[in-house]
């Protein structure tokens, strides 16, 4: 299997708590998700070795701390899917979930999944 499936990844920043809408704007939520995908690269490196034998990203699921009726989880998610973007241009684009859900573990206001087609 050629895949790299990876868990939940939460902010870096542990004191983050709270509902994105309530808590944090969209705009501050976008960064918390690029944070939350960058713990997501540490961990493949440290899996891995090189993040060079990444071939794709292939799917990413964002969730997001909503307030009730917050409805920008897409824009929130944004700050992960640019990050992937960035670091590996077309092999960056993938496929994406983005949603908003009541409560999250330790109440972070987002949380990251993502599987990578990695090389042999």
């Amino acid at each position: 299997n050629n895949m790299l499936y990876l868990s939940g990844s939460v902010p870096g920043d542990k004191s983050l708590k709270g509902r994105v809408g309530e808590t944090y704007t969209t705009e501050e939520g976008y960064a918390v998700a690029r944070d939350c995908a960058i713990q997501q690269l540490a961990i493949a490196k440290s899996v891995l070795g090189d993040l060079g034998r990444i071939k794709q990203v292939v799917k990413l699921l964002g969730m997001v701390n909503a307030a009730p009726g917050f409805g920008e989880t897409p824009q929130v998610i944004h700050g992960a899917s640019e990050f992937y973007y960035e670091v590996f241009g077309d092999k960056g684009r993938h496929a994406r979930s983005a949603v908003g859900l009541q409560a999250l573990p330790s109440e972070v206001p987002v949380e990251i999944e993502t599987i990578f087609e990695i090389e042999g």
